[in-house]
């Protein structure tokens, strides 16, 4: 399971011209399912997001969470974070969990942070969405669990 992190001011997220997630100051995860990935991996990644240093403490270090500064989380399924760009000019998709299984596993990974914390919004799964953000720093990392 891939999150690639955005530490961001603001995001928000829209089908249709119609908002359906924002957050202010906090991370936006773009999730990415590969065939293997199981809740164990969904349950480490939540972990990780919401205890992962990222935003600054006093001495302007990298020393705070998420869940320390109260930020929102905002996760948005990205189907194309688990394609293969190894070779050749077109991106694989063979190594990314099929689309029925891999919706179940967002959806699970977007319930346990819901139960776990109080600031979560969400993409949709399998829509075409319209993300905007401003990138705090910029700072983006990826975690792969």
């Amino acid at each position: 399971m891939i999150g690639l992190i955005q530490r961001v001011n603001w995001a928000k997220v829209e089908v249709n011209k119609q908002l359906i997630g924002q957050i202010d100051q906090g991370i936006l995860v773009l999730v990415g399912m590969e065939k293997d990935d199981q809740i164990e991996q969904a349950d480490k990644l939540l972990h990780r997001l919401l205890n992962y240093r990222v935003f600054s403490d006093d001495e302007d270090k990298m020393n705070l969470s998420v869940s320390d500064i109260k930020g929102g989380l905002l996760l948005v399924p990205q189907f194309t974070l688990a394609a293969n760009t190894k070779k050749g000019l077109r991106p694989s998709f063979s190594s990314a969990k099929p689309p029925s299984e891999a919706e179940s596993l967002f959806t699970y990974l977007l319930n346990q942070a819901k139960k776990q914390y109080n600031t979560v919004e969400s993409g949709q799964f399998g829509a075409d969405m319209k993300v905007s953000l401003l990138n705090d720093g910029p700072v983006t990392f990826s975690i792969t669990v």
